[in-house]
């Protein structure tokens, strides 16, 4: 029996991709046609093809930022991914712990990103925040405004509180569809904790975790709100990733076209990366 094929489904999609056209494609355009373009206001625009390209890709202010952004997204995925395995191992699989433990997983995820910079910004403050004040009470010499290795930890804790509990809630999904029968079994051979994690807790964790990985990845790589709010950037330029030097270019300095021309490298940055990092773990899943 030949198989037909009914495509009038494919009008529900049309309104989605009305709004996706309007709300990404067309200015996703109109950043591609100021970074091949000059203007000195009036809206008159000058043909440079891709000169604002070269001038970003030979700029050592592009590759620090880039150097910066890719060591904290390193950073973060070192720490959060280890650090969400083992609490989501950890928490209850039965009775009223399971609700708390979700609940306060949650927590950090709904508060919006400046309100996190805020936050932290006060906290660790050394005259009224209770972080600052506690560490220069016990003696330590910590400042994130005028220190740069403390507006690097500053920040790096700052996140790792904020996004942990996505990786939690990932693994913690994957563990508990686990089936009973693989830990029955293993109970049966006398596997260790170890083993059970080894041979059955991470193959089945591995979806989600290329899930955490490609999120926080994504999400740390181009993060924005939460340094700036709290260090702007600095001391000096040691927190200044992509996209604060992205904004800086385009609101501050006013420098359309090269601030155009970087945010389509740093667009195709994130989908290289990203599509690496897919591969690669995609592969390596199938191979097992």
């Amino acid at each position: 029996m030949e198989k037909t094929w009914n495509n009038r489904a494919w009008f529900m999609v049309l309104p989605v991709l009305v709004l996706v056209a309007f709300s990404a494609v067309i200015p996703l355009m109109t950043v591609v046609n100021y970074s091949v373009q000059d203007t000195f206001g009036g809206n008159q625009f000058f043909w440079v093809g891709s000169e604002w390209y070269q001038e970003i890709l030979h700029s050592d202010r592009f590759w620090a930022a880039m150097g910066r952004n890719l060591l904290f997204s390193a950073i973060i995925l070192a720490i959060q991914i280890p650090l969400g395995i083992f609490i989501a191992l950890n928490m209850p699989r039965k009775g009223w712990g399971v609700p708390v433990c979700l609940v306060l997983m949650a927590l950090p995820l709904l508060i919006p990103w400046n309100v996190v910079g805020t936050i932290w910004q006060v906290f660790g403050r050394i005259d009224i925040g209770l972080l600052g004040r506690g560490l220069a009470e016990l003696g330590f010499d910590y400042n994130y405004v005028n220190d740069p290795f403390d507006a690097w930890v500053t920040v790096i804790v700052m996140d790792v509180w904020h996004w942990t509990s996505l990786v939690v809630l990932l693994c913690y999904a994957g563990l508990v569809s686990i089936p009973d029968a693989f830990y029955q079994a293993a109970k049966i051979d006398g596997a260790s904790r170890w083993a059970v994690f080894r041979y059955i807790q991470l193959p089945k964790m591995q979806r989600v975790l290329l899930i955490a990985v490609l999120l926080r990845f994504m999400d740390s790589f181009m993060i924005y709100t939460e340094p700036f709010v709290v260090t702007g950037g600095g001391p000096g330029n040691s927190t200044t990733y992509l996209s604060i030097d992205l904004v800086k270019m385009a609101v501050g300095q006013f420098d359309l076209g090269p601030a155009a021309a970087m945010s389509i490298v740093y667009f195709l940055i994130v989908l290289l990366l990203s599509w690496v990092f897919y591969t690669v773990m995609t592969n390596y899943d199938a191979e097992r």
